[in-house]
């Protein structure tokens, strides 16, 4: 009485431990039935999962039998078909569905590198460019400058070139002119001396033949 009050207490703990939420899986067989009764016993069968399938765990027993629910259905599987991790087909399909993954990223971050790479060469090309046009502008710039100055040079030159041309003008204008009065100066003086010597002689001549008759007589 007593050994089955104690097998008693220990499926109620037993079953109470396995009630929390925890899952199984289905171990590397290709079906799986569920049933829904923990017997192999009758027409119980109430459908077959495949290996992998995530299962929640409801409870359990010590006659080796699990009852799991999987979406809406509950029902009972045979406790050695369950494993608490995943197959191991089912982990490497996944590692390699992850490595795929893993590639195909790879894969396009060496796209996006060498399109960035390219990018940056263009960029470099683009930034040389610019630099020699600027390099020429500036050049430029300068030599637009320096003929500007030169320009102000020359017209500052050419100002004081036709203000000294202006005034020797004027200086020899006034040279002109005092050439031409000393010219007419001199022709009337001449004309004055020669009138005096036309008279003085015109005296002599009138005056002289009298005195010298007056001498004879």
């Amino acid at each position: 009485m007593k050994l089955i009050k104690f097998l008693s207490l220990g499926l109620i703990m037993v079953t109470t431990m396995v009630s929390a939420e925890s899952f199984v899986y289905i171990t590397d067989q290709v079906e799986i039935p569920i049933r829904s009764e923990s017997t192999t016993q009758g027409n119980n069968l109430i459908r077959t999962l495949p290996s992998g399938t995530k299962l929640s765990i409801l409870q359990a027993t010590e006659a080796g039998w699990t009852q799991v629910q999987y979406e809406d259905t509950v029902g009972w599987i045979i406790s050695r078909y369950l494993s608490n991790s995943p197959p191991a087909r089912l982990e490497l399909e996944k590692l390699n569905q992850e490595n795929t993954a893993n590639k195909l990223m790879v894969s396009k971050l060496q796209g996006e590198k060498e399109q960035l790479e390219s990018e940056l060469l263009i960029l470099k090309d683009n930034n040389a460019r610019l630099t020699i046009q600027s390099s020429k502008s500036k050049a430029e710039k300068e030599h637009v400058e320096q003929i500007y100055q030169d320009a102000l040079k020359l017209e500052h030159v050419n100002e004081k070139l036709m203000q000294e041309s202006l005034q020797l003008k004027t200086e020899l204008q006034l040279a002109n002119n005092n050439s031409q009065i000393e010219q007419d100066t001199s022709s009337r003086n001449w004309f004055i001396v020669g009138g005096l010597v036309l008279f003085f002689g015109m005296v002599i001549g009138f005056i002289l033949p009298n005195f010298m008759k007056r001498k004879r007589y």
